[in-house]
């Protein structure tokens, strides 16, 4: 049966997310996508009230509730369990396996409760003209709470992780664009997806593509939001490209803003865009790149560029209004090249440094460097090429983490870098 004939009345949701949220601040009605409206979204998800939303958190419910009564407000249908909002799943949180996007050490973690329940927050926007083919649009919303497990945060005490990029700036834009498209109906149904458990490895998407409310052999393509909140330098990067031959042309027509778009093809890597790409489904994924303050307190709304988020959102906009007009048998999936989905989990020594994603040449560019780690004893800065360990020439990301990966602690080795062009060569105990 179709998600839109199983729809008939909105039978009510859990109370207490609605009142979790209903006397939070919220964006005003109106058609476009203004910054404002980003800045309010972020401010209210990233704020210490909801400590750090970690999966299965009361802060997470809060963040829950509120992402619900935005898309209630906008008129958006519930499109997850049972005509609610919401796709509850349990999630073991005695031994957590963390597949970082960084390379900390760190394969689980004990936790006193060990079991919780958490929720994606799903809802759908009924096409005009072609409802039974859909397009999903989804970020995740959880972060990692007080750092108990996954920050880059060197010190003995826990802090609240606000995530205000990672990812309330894509939990934003996923709010956003509903208000667009509520005011503005597709041809094709648009699902919403606020995915729970990202940061604990992908688990709210795993468990849509597992238990899906829409078929997903009727999904045209999957677009997945984050960490968009810190345009720098008019750089976006899109990953997901070599998942069909169509989506250069359709992401070079959409950029009309002049953005610097580096397009990679990979049509895996750690974020939701994973999960449905391994079901067959052409995906894209929007990211403004890592930065020093990824998976550590700092990472706060002040630093939030609400301006080029907008501009990123409208290129997602346009994107989506190409989807709409594309006829049957276009975007077919292709299989990417496979480079992201190697396993990425580190067993080794850990260097304390934040990768570039995005970098295409030899070796591993730093863009963050965690106080007093390894990598910040030595010397070792952003912006440094690492293009030898150990006296390994490295490759990439995966030929870095292969040699840490033989590598004991308390080991003391060198490390040569690019920096300014020139090869430098720093020794390093771990």
């Amino acid at each position: 049966m179709k998600l839109f004939q199983q729809i008939t009345i909105y039978l009510g949701v859990s109370l207490l997310l609605f009142q979790c949220s209903a006397e939070q601040p919220g964006a005003e009605l109106h058609e476009e996508i203004r910054p404002a409206d980003i800045q309010t979204h972020i401010s209210f998800l990233a704020s210490d009230d909801l400590a750090g939303r970690e999966t299965g958190s009361p802060g997470e419910a809060k963040a829950a509730g509120y992402i619900a009564k935005h898309f209630e407000n906008f008129g958006l249908l519930p499109a997850g369990d049972e005509n609610t909002y919401f796709q509850e799943f349990r999630v073991n949180m005695s031994i957590l396996n963390n597949p970082n996007r960084n390379d900390t050490s760190q394969t689980g973690t004990a936790f006193a409760d060990e079991e919780r329940i958490t929720r994606n927050v799903v809802a759908a926007i009924e096409g005009t003209d072609k409802p039974d083919t859909y397009i999903i649009i989804g970020a995740h919303y959880d972060h990692l709470g007080t750092g108990k497990f996954g920050s880059l945060y060197n010190r003995d005490t826990t802090s609240i992780h606000n995530g205000a990029d990672d990812n309330a700036s894509g939990t934003s834009g996923l709010l956003e664009l509903a208000h667009y498209f509520s005011e503005n109906p597709p041809q094709r149904s648009l699902l919403f997806i606020a995915f729970s458990g990202e940061e604990m490895g992908l688990l709210g998407s795993r468990h849509f593509v597992e238990n899906p409310t829409v078929p997903l052999d009727q999904t045209l393509a999957m677009i997945n939001m984050d960490m968009i909140g810190r345009l720098n330098s008019n750089k976006l990067l899109i990953f997901g490209t070599g998942s069909s031959p169509d989506w250069d042309s359709l992401i070079a027509e959409a950029n009309i803003d002049s953005l610097s778009i580096n397009t990679i093809p990979d049509g895996t890597g750690a974020s939701d865009h994973t999960s449905f790409y391994n079901k067959q489904i052409p995906v894209l994924h929007y990211f403004t790149d890592t930065h020093a303050d990824y998976h550590r307190p700092s990472d706060d709304s002040d630093y939030i560029n609400a301006e080029g988020q907008d501009r990123v959102l409208e290129h997602v906009k346009r994107v989506v209004i190409s989807l709409n007009s594309l006829n049957e048998g276009q975007l077919t999936y292709t299989e990417a090249p496979e480079t992201q989905s190697r396993d990425v989990t580190m067993s080794g020594v850990t260097m304390g440094v934040t990768p570039d994603y995005g970098f295409s040449g030899k070796g591993l560019r730093i863009t963050g460097v965690s106080g007093g780690g390894p990598a910040d004893r030595a010397g070792l800065k952003s912006g440094d090429i690492i293009i030898k360990v150990a006296g390994t020439e490295l490759e990439d990301i995966y030929s870095y983490m292969k040699v840490l990966n033989s590598l004991e602690e308390g080991q003391q080795t060198t490390v040569s870098v690019l920096r300014d062009g020139r090869e430098q060569a720093f020794d390093i105990t771990f």
